[in-house]
């Protein structure tokens, strides 16, 4: 290829400036990194509305909805912190079963009171009095409602929802342009260090 042949080509070339590439990729890495970080914000700011309303008692289902459908469709959405993935925690919704576990084992415990005071009355005392045993089992019976004490496992009220790698939002349409506008300036930029190379009089 003759020096004039390439003079023609790099004159075409000439005409998009080598660091109009670089601005564009700038303004979009600016644009994208605000963006990123606003995904974040919003996650933060639903995740809260979600601990309100556990702490109110009120729709958490719809608020947990909201949260996940917002991390899973945003990137740099999850609620990590440092090196550490924080999970949501209904922490009043535990707390209330809990207490209620708690106050249905008190009542277990005042059925079978009631049931021995009963029983004593009509069968006197002793424990080993004839029908005072079957007395107090059906006492128990007649009084409970299922007063059956369960533990409650923690894991079930810790929700971890992870964001895409990538997603197809403000962020990650603004990052993508920025890369293929820091390889566009790569090339360019390349490509006239080769030209000035081979052509030493352009």
């Amino acid at each position: 290829m003759n020096k004039r042949h390439l003079k023609q080509i790099w004159r075409r070339i000439e005409l998009v400036n080598t660091w109009y590439f670089f601005g564009l990729f700038v303004i979009f890495l600016i644009i994208g990194a605000t963006a990123v970080r606003q995904n974040n914000l919003k996650s933060i700011e639903l995740r809260e509305a979600v601990v309100e309303k556990d702490k109110q008692n009120g729709d958490v289902e719809s608020a947990l909805r909201i949260l996940r459908k917002h991390i899973y469709s945003h990137m740099n959405a999850g609620l990590s912190n440092g090196a550490t993935q924080q999970p949501i925690q209904l922490k009043y919704r535990y707390e209330r079963l809990v207490e209620a576990e708690k106050k249905k084992s008190a009542d277990s415990n005042q059925v079978y009171s009631d049931a021995q005071a009963y029983c004593e009355q009509r069968f006197g005392q002793g424990s080993l009095r004839e029908g005072r045993v079957p007395c107090v089992q059906q006492y128990i019976a007649d009084h409970s409602a299922n007063n059956e004490v369960s533990k409650i496992p923690d894991a079930l009220f810790k929700f971890d929802f992870v964001s895409p790698a990538w997603s197809p939002d403000l962020a990650g349409w603004s990052l993508l342009l920025s890369g293929i506008f820091l390889a566009l300036f790569l090339i360019r930029f390349l490509t006239e260090r080769w030209f000035k190379a081979m052509v030493k009089d352009i």
